[in-house]
Order: C-alpha cells, then sequence, then structure tokens
C-alpha cells in the first residue's frame, strides 16, 4: 500500500503545525546525520544544505507494521505503508529555511541560510524533541537516530500547546494562555545579568524549557531603574524555543496575550510600543497579576492543595464516578488537559492521552469522510487505513514504542482485523469500519484507565494546585454529569 502525497507551494501554504513537524522529522530520518569538520572540529550528527536539499526534494519515509499472523500466531505478517514528498529544489531550500527560522535546526558553522551547499547544520534541543515525539509514535529505531537523541544535547521538556482541531490555532482562553505564562516566567525568577548590557542572542538560553525567561536584576529607563525586566526579543525567543509553535507570528499574538491579560506590561508608554514589540528595546516586567499568577508572591486568597476537586472527603462509593467526571472535564478544557499531558509526560504515561486524542480524531475525520460521499475514493481509503496502521503500529503492536495496556482479548482482535485489512475497495471500507469500532472500544478502555489511576494522582499534585482551584471544576463537574 503506497499512499503518495506531492508537497509544493500550494500544499505547504496553510500546513497544519503537526504536519509540518511531521514533515520535518522524515527529512532527519531520511539524513545520515554523519561528523562534519567544522574548522578544526568535528560536530557529530550534523547534516550540510545539499544534503537537506536533495533529499526534501524527494523525500520517501516507508513504515512497516509487523503483528502475528490471527491464523498462525507463530507467523508475523508485515505491512509496509511508504509515503513520498516531491518538491522542487527552490520550494525544498525555502522549507529548511522554515525549519530554521522553526528553532528546529541551528547553523554548527555560522552560516545564517540555505544558500551555501557546504553549510554545516545541527539539531537544536527543541528539534531532537519534536523528532524524538515522531519516532516514538511511528516506532522508528533506526541507529543513527538513536544515537543521536542519546546524545547530551536532548535536554528539552516542551510547552505542548493545544490547538483548536478545525482551525490549527493555538486555544487562547484566559487559563491557557496562563498556564503557559508560569512556564514562561518559571517557578522563580531567572536572573540571567547584573544589568541590560549582557542580553545574548545564543539559541542556547533555554535548552530544557524548564527555566523561565531571562531577565536583566538591573535595567535603567530613563531617570528611573527597574528590576526584573526583559526585551521583547527575550518574549518571542522563549516562546519559540521552549514551545511547540513553529510560527514566529504566533509568539507575537500570544505575548500580546499575555499584556492583553495584564500578566506583563510594557514599561515605555510610548504608541510605537502599544502592541506588543520582538525588539530589544521593547522593554517589559511583570505585573503585580502575573507575579500571583506565576506564583511569585502569595494570592491573597490563600492556596490550596491536596485533592482540589472536592471538599472534604466522598463516600468511597462515589469516587469512581467522580473521577470518571474529572476526566470527561480535562479532557474538554484546553488549560487543564495541557497541565495532564504534562504531567503524564512526568510520569511516563503519555501515551494513554495522546492515544485517546488520536483515535478521537482519526474517528472523527473516518465518519466524515463516509459522510461525504457513499462510496469513499480508493485514496481516501488507502489514507484512512494508513491512518488506522499507523495508530496501531504506535500504540497497540507487540513492543511498540508506546505500547498501551489495554484488554488482551481486544488487542487480539485488533491485530486479527489490522491484518485482514488489505483487499479489493468493499473489503477494505468493511475492515475499516470494524477496525473503527474496535478502536473505539480500545479508546474508553483507556479512558476508563486515566480517570481511575491517573486522575487522583493528578489531583493530589501540589504544583497543579492554583490552576485546578481556579478552573472552578466543582462547578465543571456539575455541567459534565
Amino acid at each position: 500500500m503506497e499512499p503518495k502525497r506531492f508537497v509544493g507551494s500550494k500544499e505547504l501554504t496553510g500546513m497544519r503545525a503537526q504536519d509540518f513537524k511531521d514533515l520535518f522529522s522524515t527529512l532527519m530520518v531520511s539524513l545520515p546525520l554523519t561528523p562534519h569538520r567544522v574548522r578544526f572540529q568535528k560536530i557529530e550528527h550534523t547534516f550540510t544544505s545539499e544534503e537537506a536539499v536533495t533529499n526534501l526534494g524527494s523525500l520517501k519515509f516507508s513504515q512497516s507494521n509487523r503483528m502475528p499472523d490471527p491464523k498462525d500466531p507463530s507467523r508475523i505478517v508485515t505491512t509496509t505503508t511508504t509515503t513520498t514528498f516531491s518538491m522542487a529544489k527552490e520550494m525544498a531550500r525555502s522549507v529548511c529555511t522554515k525549519f530554521l527560522e522553526a528553532r528546529f535546526v541551528e547553523s554548527a558553522d555560522g552560516k545564517n541560510d540555505f544558500s551555501s551547499k557546504s553549510a554545516v547544520w545541527q539539531l537544536t534541543p527543541k528539534g531532537m524533541h519534536i523528532l524524538q515525539r515522531f519516532c516514538q509514535r511511528n516506532g522508528i529505531n533506526q541507529r543513527h537516530v538513536f544515537d543521536l537523541l542519546a546524545s547530551p544535547r536532548n535536554t528539552m521538556n516542551l510547552v505542548l500547546l493545544e490547538r483548536e482541531q478545525d482551525t490549527d490555532k493555538i486555544h487562547r482562553d484566559i487559563a491557557t494562555i496562563e498556564v503557559v505564562f508560569r512556564r514562561f516566567v518559571g517557578p522563580e525568577p531567572n536572573i540571567k545579568y547584573s544589568t541590560s548590557n549582557s542580553d545574548s542572542d545564543s539559541l542556547s538560553e533555554y535548552q530544557t524549557g524548564l527555566v523561565g525567561v531571562k531577565l536583566a536584576k538591573e535595567r535603567k529607563v530613563g531617570d528611573k531603574t527597574y528590576h526584573n525586566t526583559f526585551t521583547g526579543k527575550s518574549v518571542s525567543d522563549w516562546l519559540m524555543d521552549c514551545c511547540t509553535m513553529v510560527d514566529k507570528r504566533e509568539t507575537h499574538e500570544l505575548a500580546q496575550l499575555f499584556c492583553d491579560y495584564h500578566l506583563m506590561q510594557p514599561l515605555d508608554s510610548h504608541p510605537q510600543y502599544q502592541r506588543f514589540s520582538p525588539s530589544k528595546h521593547a522593554i517589559y516586567t511583570i505585573t503585580e497579576k502575573g507575579q500571583r499568577v506565576a506564583g511569585w508572591i502569595t494570592n491573597p486568597k490563600g492556596s490550596v492543595s491536596g485533592d482540589l476537586f472536592t471538599h472534604g472527603r466522598q463516600r468511597e462509593g462515589s469516587t469512581r464516578d467522580s473521577n470518571t467526571n474529572r476526566m470527561t472535564v480535562i479532557i474538554r478544557d484546553p488549560a487543564l488537559r495541557l497541565l495532564f499531558r504534562e504531567f503524564l509526560r512526568d510520569t511516563h504515561c503519555e501515551e494513554n492521552l495522546a492515544f485517546y486524542l488520536d483515535v478521537k480524531d482519526f474517528l472523527k475525520h473516518y465518519t466524515q469522510a463516509k459522510k461525504t460521499s457513499a462510496s469513499p475514493k480508493l485514496e481516501i481509503i488507502r489514507e484512512t487505513l494508513a491512518a488506522a496502521y499507523s495508530l496501531y503500529n504506535a500504540f497497540l503492536a507487540p513492543g511498540s514504542p508506546c505500547e498501551l495496556n489495554i484488554d488482551h482479548s481486544l488487542r487480539t482482535s485488533l491485530a486479527a482485523r489490522m491484518t485482514r485489512a488489505v483487499g479489493d475497495d468493499e473489503a477494505m471500507i468493511k475492515s475499516l469500519d470494524e477496525v473503527a469500532t474496535l478502536f473505539d472500544q480500545a479508546q474508553n478502555s483507556v479512558f476508563k484507565l486515566m480517570a481511575s489511576d491517573s486522575v487522583p494522582k493528578f489531583m493530589r499534585e501540589p504544583k497543579y494546585a492554583t490552576i485546578i482551584r481556579e478552573r472552578n471544576l466543582d462547578q465543571q463537574l456539575r455541567t459534565a454529569v
């Protein structure tokens, strides 16, 4: 089965953020990422402009799905899905430049564009994080990729921004913005410089993503000295380095929302800076409200810790139903979902939420495809089947990188159905109907697992206490029932 996709200027315009990241990761998997000499030093896991442009011009990505034959469990059936990307060299060079602007790659030899064929490039910590998530989800374990991801430079913990499914825009409700703002300023001031004179252009300021934006301890503006200030450029740098956004314009929009929600403000009231400016000359400070949101100063209402969904003890019999309702609220609420995803990542079970949301998206698109036409085109059938194989291979196949803990009989039924999914058009449509039903059952199983195991632990995690209380979950729970 070989679904092919042509990528040209038209297709790249409006490409969803996730597709853009997948294109980048697919390119990195195709490159040898070998050592290259820069001056008198050999730098590991690098590539040249010519290698990237040539590979991107005719990119082929094959994924093998292995599963036991239901008729003979000792026999392994392998199905290969191949996706081909094609584009002209100039377009490929333009795409590589966009990877650079998105902070996925950086120069290893000081050159700042892809016009020089011999320019040497390496992945940033952000780029490695993007690639690692792609490899985990697609079961890729090629040696050169494994060596890169095992290197000391793979240190980033990205803020995984939630996006609206239909528009692909970042959620902009105040609760989500405040969650991102907490990460942006950090648990405590990140004072990098005693004065403003050392404001650096380094791309490695935020290699872990766990520290806040860099601050100048003292900065003189006019005849006044201000403390803990930062530049508009630093804001844009932090958001681009430490979040999953791929377009610099989104950093400006998000920073403007920080201002609109009175979390930070410019020191200069000049009309030029009434809108957020990513300039080194635009100086900002955190407002009192921003400091309270960040937890730098105490909220006068007091803090709440422990099980924040309820007040007092619950009857044991009602706990299970309440956890199910809480899970429903978390799925619906972008801010809580962002935090819950972060919690699951810290506890090494993020694959549960990833699978739930991916299946939800898969079922939605499959249902829409069936409604659009009583007899879907062969191309749509193949693409949908490829998506089903991708989900199975990432989350359900034996030994998959994100293997889920689901009922054995359900896993066996899925394996049996996936091996028989290829045939004529009518047989594939029938198979997809059955696969969709089984995915729906697996999704419900994973939902119950998260509700019974992860939600109670999430509720008791002190660092999420404030946002859980502020989201007024008692009221949301009553609405969700």
